[in-house]
């Protein structure tokens, strides 16, 4: 903190021979400080001076008294305001950095040239840096009318400026006078009720407010040809010059702002009706203080550019003799003052870092020159006032003073005055010492002369960060000019409010930082000092090193922490603000009134209270206020504490200022650390278990000197060395050194403190870092509850960093803290899972590092040693016991190396098998696991599970472990192991596949193949052989037991494919084996079946949509004498048709034909064996001789069957009469027979050829089929249905020892990874595959079955076939009339007519009907047809030919009437027919037919077809269009046949020339042949 004349503060004089101030002042001092200044520098760009102090002070003022005034008024305003204000506590007392005059402003009193007229002057400093002058002189002029103007103003004016203002510009006197170059400016102050005050300002002038007042005119005139008394100073005393500076302005002083005893009392007789405005006025004040701005930065620029030209000139003489740093740094820093004093400091703050490198730059030069004297000058080697501290100290030592020698109290909150003498209270203040005349003397030490530019340094950074302490001087100053004014008068305006302006939080980090490099350094010299001031004293005899003597160096020691101590809490107090959310302090939230009272009275001033602390005191009663971010009790943390929290968050560098001063804080806890280990005292590092470090080698230094070394002095065992306080002035750090607890209160305190800074910096690593702390000392005081809370906080972090170690030793006392605690469900779950877990991964990294080949390179790793650890793992399972829920602990994190050894090994005699699993256990004590599951799941069919488990408790020891698990389930098929439970007490270690928290790659192998055995229990799906369509379809289980002798089974059926719906209740046990319960379900309970047996059960089914294939899902829950077991298989069967049958009818009068024709329904042909038309009730079947082989069906050639159906005599058609026929086709699929076949070859071969592998034969044909079943083509099946053969070369390239996976034996990881070669080939899988190459050698073919009946029972289908209604089938027949001419030579036979073109041939329409194919009912009015049985039926037909055939002749259209039939006659009657029997009236008589004659034209020659009839019924609307009427057929009987015409030429003559029709050949001549009359000749 630095003294009020160091701030920026410039001085104005002013000569007042009138005594008017006192009423200038009420209207002047309320518009200081100037604003908003702009000042051009020569060497840079524009600097804009926000806030400008000034200091009025009076002529012949000696300006150190005024400055002395102000540090008065601004210790008093700290004061009043420390006692009323509201303070923080921060731990530590903040002391007043101030309180006596500067002794450099006494120097600068020496060189004060402020004077009145006629005052003798002084003689003024050779040094321009030390001198203060003003920058402005004002001259105060009372002249109430132009006579006392010409009488006597004008002339004192004259002789002011003449004493006063002839240096100005420095024109008239020397180049070294502009250091103190100033400015003059003369102010006339116009009092009411005066001529003056009725004079406008300048002639001419009306009330317009608006006038320039800067403006005048000298040849103006007022009444007559006088100019006013404004105009008359200006033409007097203004230069005439091109642009000359006006320096006269006029205040006019308002009548109430006048006392009374201070009025004149005559008024002007005559007035001259002038008023002077309020704006009037204002403007004239705003004139002024531009004025003084424009004056004050021209006298500060002609001083600016002086010294700068005497600093250059002084440093190009650096390198000449007699070159003194001393006088060049205070001739440089009057610069650095001068601006400054402007409030430019920034540049101030950049001169005094040039002068820091410089004086580092002359003390190399120096260091390498030998000699101080031959460059710079020479400082003193070393610093009384620290000499004086360390004798006292060492007076003490010796005297036997030891630590606190009384229990007098301490007070750290006395005065200041009994602090004076004090070396560490204020540690870096530029006021503690003369500083710039010792500097000046060549009398200060390169200690002094360092502290003082660092508190410069820190001084301007502070004004720059407008810290509390800075603002505070400046109120005071502005405070004091206030209380200036005369009491009584009123101000012409309002005082300005001072505003609470934000601090600059980057400016206040940079102090911080650079207090952190301050410190090192400058301790550095403090031991220098101390050694050179009292080593050649103290050094030992026959030691060369001063350092030796034990006592000294422990009080320099003791020196250097107190007085790096006290600078690290002077930065802290000076940089503390409210704009830091500093969260509140968790120190004692528990037990702190138990702290409070442990420690005794004297000595529980450990955390005075000060004005700038971090943390804000609640009120009593309340919760305390917790900053934004960080919520407290009773409040949300999105509530702020008030509005202006809210915009310090947005603060630049608040996050900075944070981190530093948690270094700073950093930096005291360190000092404190120090200085309490050598009390005994450690932070409890030390005392944390050491886990893997126990190898680390103590280090010694060795001396880097050329001389040889001296040999070393091992210290007397039997002399104790006493540590002492001598030297340690800082009381908050000698308190602390006093007891122990004091100790550790003060470094818990400093590290929450620093902790609390961090978490605003967002350092996190350093948070962490500081919560470590914490609970590693709350671990070694024994406070377990807040140690425990501190390393539940942090070991997460450490954890996310990788720090294996420290985290295992952190997890250590974290258990221990717990165990004492009795938070056993913590203590299990939390510390010991979590530091089991640890070792075991540390125990993993070492075995990766151990397996990876390493040449000649040794890792420096460092793995935890296991007695660090042993023990807790059976705490663990004791204790586990006794909590309430389960332990559940991933498998992962205590064990490795986790797999299948070898493949599942099956049990003989009975459905079980056993799989060995290997796990490494990573843990460091063995222990007993009462049970290990695992579970397999099936990855193909449905995700059916398997749960193995051992038989007995298994223990596992670190290392490898093998455990056996065993089932009784059975399912083939490929599995994955999906969990692995391993149960010790009331611990659960799991492992879940694809959620495991620890490694994905656990368990290395988890695929497994289990196979079903061929004696073993089996379950087979089968459709049912005979198909019906008009019922529902049934599926067969049929239950094999093998070599199982059942006691007891439960078959439980259940569909797997969506849609499908057993029909439970229809089922039935086929055979003499019956179930004793059974349930709708899908359950079935069957007793004792032996060995060898077959159980089949029967049910039918339904699917909601077409599916090809349908899934069962089949659990077998059986019993034998060796124990329970169960058996799981998911079938499918395709129950879509293998062929599709259509069919086309053609009706006659008497007879119906049928053509069916069969086709597949899939790539694979089929074979056809027997097809047989079964008769109803009413309709017969006919079919020709059946073919004795079997008929083949392709996809490309189906086959037809013609059948002829008829109606049975005698029968009448009624509503229950059985219509419905049914088509038996008995056929087989190729592609089943092929596949039976080969499984059939496969079988009986493995019996008889290798017998040893018979137990794998389920699997073998399962394998084998499935690839016959992808790799047989629709060509290669056609082919073989016409070879009658299969040729099996398609198997041949099929890789079969990779299709028999997980059938090795059970052998060791190496042992598996090392077979090959031969002994892959000795393998099962390799046996298998030679097998099976061996058999497509023997078998290259395979011949189908030929015969009628084939080796597999064919597939019998029923088909209902429905024989559509037809209300009339009608037959028309053309028949040509007897006799007919015909052509002579036609056929002997008269199959066939022959006629000649044109001729006329005479014919028969004959047509006729029936009804016996209408079989809807047989009674009237019931449905379509009955309703039409008794009406009449109208048809009309129609003869039809194409007009180039025939030419028709007679009646081609024509209408003819059915008769209906009468029930009430004759009903039962009966008349034959040929080939039926119909009812009477249903069949057309030779009376209801029709016979038309027709006379048929032929047209041209050829084989013509006959004439088309077409048959329509015709209603009373006219005739009916197909589909709207009765149904109808018309059976054409000449449909096929034709007629062979032929034409009657025997001769032709023809004209070959172009000459006939149309360009063609001419018929000259034609002669018939003579075919119906003889022959004939025709001549054209």
């Amino acid at each position: 903190m630095e003294q009020p004349s160091s701030s920026s503060k410039v001085t104005v004089e002013y000569f007042d021979p009138h005594d008017v101030y006192k009423l200038l002042a009420p209207g002047l001092i309320p518009r200081l400080p100037l604003r908003d200044l702009h000042w051009q520098s020569h060497a840079g760009p524009v600097r804009s001076i926000h806030t400008l102090h000034t200091e009025l002070v009076p002529a012949g003022t000696d300006p150190s008294a005024a400055a002395g005034a102000s540090a008065s008024a601004a210790a008093n305003l700290k004061a009043t305001g420390s006692e009323s204000s509201t303070t923080r506590d921060d731990g530590f007392q903040t002391a007043s950095v101030g309180g006596r005059a500067s002794s450099t402003d006494q120097l600068e009193s020496i060189g004060s040239t402020h004077q009145a007229p006629g005052a003798s002057e002084k003689r003024r400093h050779q040094i321009p840096g030390l001198r203060r002058t003003p920058y402005l002189k004002v001259l105060l002029v009372r002249c109430d009318d132009n006579d006392t103007y010409k009488s006597t103003v004008r002339a004192e004016i004259r002789e002011w400026i003449k004493a006063n203002a002839t240096t100005t510009q420095g024109k008239s006197g020397s180049q070294s006078e502009n250091h103190d170059a100033f400015e003059w400016l003369i102010v006339h102050v116009v009092i009411p009720n005066t001529v003056a005050s009725t004079q406008p300002r300048i002639t001419g002038k009306a009330t317009d407010s608006s006038s320039d007042l800067s403006k005048t005119t000298s040849m103006a005139k007022w009444r007559g040809g006088s100019s006013t008394l404004l105009e008359k100073l200006r033409s007097d005393f203004n230069s005439s010059g091109k642009g000359a500076t006006d320096r006269v302005r006029q205040i006019r002083i308002g009548i109430n702002d006048v006392p009374y005893d201070l009025l004149p009392r005559v008024v002007p007789a005559v007035p001259t009706g002038y008023h002077e405005t309020e704006s009037d006025s204002e403007h004239a004040w705003q004139d002024l203080i531009a004025k003084f701005k424009e004056l004050i930065l021209s006298s500060f620029d002609t001083r600016v550019r002086q010294y700068e030209e005497d600093i250059k000139e002084k440093d190009g003489q650096r390198g000449l003799p007699g070159w003194n740093f001393c006088t060049f740094f205070i001739l440089k820093e009057g610069l650095a003052r001068g601006f400054e004093s402007v409030g430019l400091v920034e540049d101030a703050l950049v001169v005094y870092d040039q002068l820091s490198v410089g004086l580092d730059a002359i003390i190399q030069e120096q260091a390498i020159a030998g000699s101080a004297e031959t460059h710079g000058g020479a400082l003193l080697s070393y610093t009384e006032e620290l000499r004086k501290l360390a004798q006292r100290a060492l007076d003490q030592v010796e005297q036997g003073k030891m630590e606190f020698d009384d229990e007098e109290a301490v007070d750290l909150q006395k005065g200041e005055k009994g602090q004076a003498d004090n070396f560490d209270r204020i540690p870096i203040s530029s006021t503690k010492k003369p500083y710039r005349e010792l500097i000046l003397a060549n009398n200060v030490s390169l200690f002094d002369f360092r502290c003082y530019i660092f508190a410069r340094q820190i001084a301007l950074l502070l004004r720059l960060g407008n810290s509390f302490s800075s603002r505070e001087e400046l109120l005071a100053k502005l405070k004091e000019q206030q209380e200036l004014a005369p009491r009584g008068v009123a101000p012409r305006v309002p005082q300005p409010k001072p505003t609470d302006e934000s601090e600059n939080l980057s400016q206040l980090a940079e102090i911080c930082r650079r207090a952190l490099e301050f410190v090192p350094s400058v301790s550095v010299l403090i031991s220098r000092d101390i050694i050179a001031a009292l080593g050649a004293a103290r050094k030992p005899e026959g030691s060369a090193k001063v350092t030796a003597d034990p006592v000294l160096a422990e009080v320099i020691d003791n020196i250097v922490a107190s007085f790096a101590f006290s600078v690290a809490q002077q930065i802290l107090a000076q940089t503390s603000t409210k704009a830091l959310p500093i969260p509140p302090s968790t120190i004692g939230q528990h037990d702190g009134e138990e702290q409070k009272a442990a420690i005794p009275e004297p000595k529980t001033m450990m955390h005075p209270a000060r004005s700038t602390s971090l943390h804000i005191r609640a009120q009593p009663g309340q919760p305390p206020r917790s900053p934004v971010g960080f919520p407290g009790p009773g409040r949300r943390a999105s509530l702020p504490a008030n509005d202006a929290v809210d915009a310090f968050h947005l603060k630049t560098g608040l996050e900075e200022l944070a981190a530093r001063r948690a270094e700073l804080y950093t930096l005291s806890r360190n000092i404190l650390e120090e200085s309490g280990k050598k009390r005994g005292w450690t932070d409890g590092w030390s005392s944390v278990p050491m886990v893997g470090e126990s190898d680390v080698v103590e280090m010694e230094d060795i001396s880097l000197d050329d001389t040889a070394p001296e040999p070393s002095q091992k210290p007397n065992p039997d002399v104790v060395l006493q540590v002492s306080v001598a030297g340690v002035d800082n009381e908050l750090l000698r308190t602390a050194l006093d007891n122990k607890d004091d100790f550790y209160r003060l470094y818990e305190t400093l590290t929450d403190k620093a902790l609390r800074h961090y978490v605003v910096a967002s350092y996190h690593s350093s948070v962490e870092a500081n919560k470590a702390d914490l609970a590693v000392l709350k671990y070694h005081l024994k406070e377990y509850k807040d140690a425990a809370d501190y390393f539940q906080k942090t070991i997460p972090f450490f954890r996310k960093r990788g720090w294996t170690l420290l985290e295992i030793s952190m997890l250590i006392m974290f258990a221990k803290c717990l165990k004492e605690l009795r938070r056993y469900e913590e203590y299990v779950n939390t510390a010991i899972r979590q530091l089991l877990y640890k070792a075991a991964a540390a125990e993993r990294d070492r075995l990766e590092q151990k397996s990876h080949f390493r040449i000649a390179s040794k890792d420096g790793t460092k793995f935890p040693e296991t007695s660090a650890i042993s023990g807790f793992l059976a705490d663990m399972l004791e204790i586990s016991e006794s909590l309430d829920k389960e332990v559940r602990i991933p498998l992962g994190h205590y064990f490795c190396d986790v797999e299948l050894d070898g493949a599942p090994v099956y049990d003989e005699g009975q459905d079980s098998f056993s799989i060995f699993l290997n796990m490494r256990s990573l843990l460091v004590d063995e222990f007993q696991a009462q049970r290990i599951s695992m579970r397999i799941v099936n990855t193909s069919v449905g995700g059916r599970e398997i749960w193995l488990q051992t038989k007995e408790p298994v223990t596992f020891k670190p290392g490898r472990n093998r455990v056996e698990l065993r089932s009784n389930i059975g399912m083939a098929g490929d599995y994955q192991v999906d969990q692995i439970r391993l149960s010790a007490n009331n611990v659960l270690m799991y492992h879940d596949h694809g959620a495991e928290e620890v490694s994905a790659d656990l368990l290395k192998n988890p695929q497994m193949v289990l196979y079903q055995r061929a004696k073993a229990l089996d379950i087979r799906l089968l459709g049912t052989k005979e198909v019906r369509l008009d019922r529902n379809n049934a599926l067969d289980i049929e239950v094999s037991t093998g070599w199982n002798n059942l006691t007891k089974c439960e078959v439980k059926i259940r569909a797997a494919t969506g849609g499908l719906r057993l029909l439970m209740g229809e089922a039935t046990a086929i055979g003499s084996r019956q179930p004793t319960k059974r349930t709708e379900s899908g359950s079935f309970e069957f007793g004792a079946i032996p060995e060898e047996s077959t159980v089949i059960v029967r049910f039918p089914f339904t699917v909601e949509h077409d599916v090809t294939n349908v899934a069962v899902k089949v659990e077998v829950n059986y019993t034998t004498e060796k124990g329970n077991f169960t058996f799981f298989k998911t079938s499918t069967v395709p129950i879509s048709l293998a062929l599709g049958v259509n069919v086309q009818d053609v009706f006659k009068h008497n007879a119906l034909f049928s053509r069916f024709t069969v086709s597949t329904a899939s790539l694979s042909p089929l074979r056809v064996f027997n097809s047989e038309l079964l008769g109803s009730e009413a309709f017969d079947s006919h079919f020709g001789t059946l073919s004795s082989n079997p008929i083949l069906v392709f996809p490309k050639q189906p086959a037809c069957l013609l059948y002829k159906i008829t109606r049975k005599p005698g029968v009448k058609i009624g509503p229950k009469t059985k219509k419905t026929m049914y088509l038996k086709l008995q056929y087989s699929v190729l592609q089943e027979e092929i596949m039976t076949l080969l499984e059939k070859t496969l079988r009986q071969d493995l019996e008889d050829t290798a017998a040893s592998l018979q137990g794998y034969s389920k699997l073998v044909t399962s394998k084998v089929l499935t690839w016959v079943k992808a790799g047989l083509s629709g060509y290669e099946l056609e082919k073989a249905a016409l070879l009658g053969e299969v040729n099996t070369a398609f198997l041949g390239d099929v890789d079969w020892e990779r299709q028999f996976p997980g059938l090795e034996p059970p052998t060791s990881t190496t042992h598996r990874f090392s077979q090959q070669g031969e002994n892959r080939r000795n393998s099962v899988a390799g046996r298998l595959a030679s097998f099976i190459r061996d058999w497509l050698t023997r078998y290259p073919t395979l011949g189908l079955s030929t015969a009628a009946k084939p080796e597999i029972e064919p597939t019998t289908i029923v088909i209902p076939v429905d024989i559509p209604p037809i209300t009339i089938v009608h037959t028309a027949d053309i028949q040509f009339q007897e006799p007919v001419s015909s052509v002579a030579g036609a056929g002997a036979d008269g199959s066939s007519n022959s006629f000649v073109i044109n001729q006329l041939l005479p014919a028969t329409l004959h047509l006729k009907w029936t009804r016996i194919w209408d079989t809807d009912t047989d009674t009237p009015g019931a449905g379509a047809g009955g309703g039409a049985r008794h009406q009449d039926l109208e048809f009309s037909y129609e003869l039809t030919a194409p007009a180039d055939t025939w030419l028709l002749g007679g009646r081609r259209k024509g209408h003819f009437v059915i008769p209906g039939i009468d029930y009430s006659s004759e009903e039962g009657e009966e008349e034959e027919g040929e080939g039926t029997v119909a009812v009477a009236g249903m069949t057309s008589t030779p009376d209801t037919e029709a016979d038309i004659p027709l006379l048929l034209i032929p047209l041209r020659e050829g084989w013509l077809p006959y004439p088309s009839v077409e048959i329509r019924e015709v209603r009373s609307g006219g005739e009916m269009e197909g589909g709207h009427g009765h149904h109808c057929e018309t059976d054409c009987r000449n449909l096929g046949e034709t007629v062979h015409v032929v034409a009657d030429r025997g001769k032709v003559t023809l004209s070959l020339d172009a000459s006939g029709p149309g360009g063609g050949p001419l018929v000259l001549e034609s002669e018939g042949c003579g075919l119906l009359t003889g022959g004939g000749r025709v001549v054209v």
